[in-house]
């Protein structure tokens, strides 16, 4: 019982932060994936093409979250979203790390 009221109060939290991003972005969308024992990532892609993710201890907590903030969730990460998403110089060379001198992690 003390975890389904804890999952709750997770969910909730979420779904509050989502409400936000939302709010910040002109509105967003979202996919679910499972990152192994750390949980599940919520992406989630504004209107505007600024993107995020948050990331609940398991899939259920992560799909009330998203049902609480009123998220559409798409079921792929396909090129359709993916299209949606800005990205600028950070980005790029985050991405491109040591190949193109970018910022290494060390």
């Amino acid at each position: 019982m003390a975890e389904t009221k804890q999952a709750e109060r997770k969910a909730a939290k979420l779904a509050k932060e989502i409400q936000a991003f939302s709010k910040e972005h002109g509105g967003s969308e979202g996919h679910l994936a499972h990152i192994g024992q750390a949980g599940t990532r919520i992406v989630l892609v504004g209107t505007d093409g600024g993107w995020g993710d948050l990331v609940a201890p398991t899939y259920e907590v992560a799909r009330q979250a998203a049902e609480k903030a009123g998220l559409t969730l798409h079921e792929e990460f396909d090129g359709e979203f993916a299209a949606k998403v800005t990205t600028g110089p950070y980005e790029w060379t985050r991405m491109a790390g040591i190949q193109i001198g970018g910022p290494s992690d060390r």
